[in-house]
């Protein structure tokens, strides 16, 4: 009897591993190799362009969700190791939450989590609403053309981190400057790695200076160092990706205006009824290609079985929200963007304990960037022909560059 014949369901032999390249894609274009990976089967195998060996990669949305879940697949242990990964450079902080397993997660995420609240935003709406305003009052008083992302939709995002995190007024000009450093996709890794250190000195700084002892981050940081619940190297970890983190809103937010303004159908759906907007938001972050490629790799703590592969232990997994969202099993026709989808159980925040810790306010702020411009901009198009839109090269999030709009 041929060894082939013996081999039990779990050690049939393993897909190809496949090489992702690093795919400068424009519009709102999804992944074309990330479809082959996704016609190819459930669980297949990749090596991207930096990092050491080839990563598991699921794409179906109920294995995603049991990875996501499931305690045998581990963060903490990726930060000892070169794993297959996108990203050129890997310096992952002491501290970070995106790193951490049970029950170091909750310790940490217990820190932030009373700031990040559904009662904390309603409480922040009305301050976020007169936020935009400001910067909307701004774009009307010069009429058109405007570049939203330059005028709204980047220093929205930044101002109110700002405010959630409890940057005091007078340093909001400087972080404001290094988050842009950070984030952007110019300058190179050298001026990104400046403004990180300037931003993490800075953060220590005022961690230690015990805040405002408000409700703000950074004093629920610091009151959680003084009760010794957390370390200091642990809450400036903590911090660090916070305060960066209002970059997912803009690029989310840009694609889904350059849909909107690309797809009259879709433009006349959102403006015209409010009452689904809720819902259209919803559509619209199921279905745009939030990043390129995957995010961070998980590693599997003991031999598991998956869809009739042993997934050793040790092994690099990765999962792709942006394929759970384009699940057939789970959203009927998936490439289609359907305003009236329902239920729509999209994973556009991730899942399980690694939910993104800003959800909320990241929903308060699409909402509001979506609903107010909208309303505010009458008769809004593109001021260029679509396909002269820049979108970002190089980077992790995918959006446009800028949005030349005029009303």
């Amino acid at each position: 009897m041929t060894d082939e014949m013996t081999t039990t369901l779990a050690d049939q032999a393993p897909p190809p591993v496949r090489d992702w390249p690093a795919l400068d894609l424009d519009g709102t274009e999804f992944d074309p190799f990330l479809a082959d990976l996704m016609r190819e089967g459930p669980l297949t195998r990749i090596r991207l362009p930096h990092g050491e060996g080839w990563a598991w990669l699921a794409t179906r949305y109920d294995d995603v969700k049991m990875i996501t879940n499931d305690p045998r697949f581990g963060r903490a242990e990726v930060t000892k190791r070169q794993v297959t990964r996108m990203a050129p450079h890997f310096k992952p902080r002491p501290g970070s939450l995106a790193f951490a397993d049970q029950p170091d997660h909750n310790r940490l995420r217990k820190a932030v989590a009373g700031a990040f609240t559904v009662g904390a935003m309603k409480r922040l709406r009305p301050r976020a609403q007169e936020m935009l305003d400001g910067l909307v009052d701004g774009v009307v008083q010069d009429g058109p053309p405007a570049d939203l992302i330059e005028r709204v939709l980047e220093p929205f995002p930044i101002n109110l981190v700002s405010e959630v995190m409890g940057v005091p007024a007078a340093d909001r000009e400087q972080v404001h400057a290094w988050t842009r450093q950070i984030i952007s996709t110019s300058g190179g890794a050298e001026a990104a790695d400046r403004a990180k250190n300037g931003m993490y000195a800075w953060i220590t700084e005022t961690i230690r200076g015990g805040g405002s002892g408000g409700d703000d981050v950074y004093s629920l940081l610091a009151a959680a160092v003084g009760r010794g619940e957390i370390s200091e190297t642990e809450a400036v970890g903590l911090a660090g990706p916070l305060q960066i983190g209002g970059e997912a809103v803009t690029h989310n937010c840009g694609q889904m205006l350059y849909l909107l303004l690309t797809r009259p159908e879709l433009m006349e759906g959102v403006r015209n009824r409010p009452e689904v907007r809720d819902a259209a938001l919803d559509e619209l972050l199921r279905y745009i290609p939030h990043r390129s490629s995957v995010g961070l790799a998980r590693i599997a703590l003991e031999d598991v079985e998956l869809r009739g592969q042993r997934i050793a232990a040790g092994d690099a997994v990765y999962v792709s929200y942006l394929a759970a969202n384009r699940d057939p099993e789970v959203f009927p026709e998936p490439d289609r963007i359907d305003l009236d989808r329902a239920p729509n159980p999209h994973l556009a925040f991730g899942n399980g304990s690694h939910y993104c810790t800003g959800a909320v306010l990241a929903r308060l702020q699409t909402e509001l960037l979506i609903g107010t411009l909208l309303d505010r901009l009458p008769g809004l198009r593109l001021a260029v022909p679509a396909d002269q839109v820049v979108w970002r090269r190089k980077t992790m999030i995918r959006g446009p560059q800028t949005l030349p709009c005029a009303w």
